[in-house]
C-alpha cells in the first residue's frame, strides 16, 4: 500500500490547528500532509515523526509502505535549494550498508530520541536514531551543521 502526501504552498511558522488534530497538528504543511503522518502512525507499530519547519518549506515527494515492518519516506524542499529527506521505519531490514559509513560528527537528537550526526560530505548531514530493526533518519542538503541539528531536534512525535 502506498499513499502520497500533497504538496503545499509555503507553510506558516504558526499553523492553524488542522482538522486531523492530535500530535499531527505540529506537522509542517496542510491538512493533507498532517493526515498523511497521522495515517502512517495509525498503521505502524513504531513511532512516527514529522518535521516542524519554518515558512518556505514544502513537501516534494512522499510515500509509505506497510510490507516488511513498514517504512515512510518523504522529502521537503526549502529556501535556497535546501532539502530534507526523511526515512523512518524498517527501511534498513537486511541491509547492513543502509546507514552510510560516514564520519561521526557528534551527538544529535531526532525529535525526542537520542541520535548521532554523520558528516556525509558535500554539505550534507545525516541525523540517525536506531532502535533494533527500526531507524529514523533525516538527510540535510545545503544546510549548515547547526541548521541540520536544529531541524532534526524539532521533529514532533505523531504516534506509533
Amino acid at each position: 500500500e502506498t499513499a502520497t502526501p500533497g504538496t503545499t504552498e509555503a507553510p506558516s511558522a504558526t499553523a492553524t490547528p488542522p482538522s486531523p488534530g492530535g500530535a499531527a497538528a505540529a506537522c509542517t504543511g496542510n491538512d493533507e500532509n498532517r493526515s498523511f503522518f497521522a495515517g502512517v502512525a495509525e498503521a505502524v507499530a513504531w513511532d512516527v515523526y514529522c518535521p516542524v519547519l519554518p515558512a518556505g518549506w514544502f513537501v516534494d515527494t512522499g510515500s509509505f509502505r506497510l510490507a516488511g515492518g513498514g517504512r515512510l519516506e518523504i522529502a521537503y524542499k526549502g529556501p535556497g535549494g535546501s532539502r530534507l529527506e526523511l526515512r523512518e521505519g524498517a527501511y534498513c531490514s537486511g541491509d547492513d550498508d543502509c546507514i552510510p559509513d560516514a564520519p561521526d560528527a557528534g551527538p544529535a537528537a531526532f525529535g525526542d530520541r537520542p541520535a548521532r550526526l554523520l558528516d556525509v560530505g558535500d554539505g550534507r548531514w545525516l541525523v540517525v536514531a536506531e532502535e533494533g530493526a527500526v531507524n529514523w533518519e533525516v538527510r540535510s542538503i545545503a544546510l549548515d551543521r547547526a541548521a541540520a541539528l536544529a531541524f532534526a531536534a524539532a521533529f514532533a512525535r505523531v504516534g506509533g
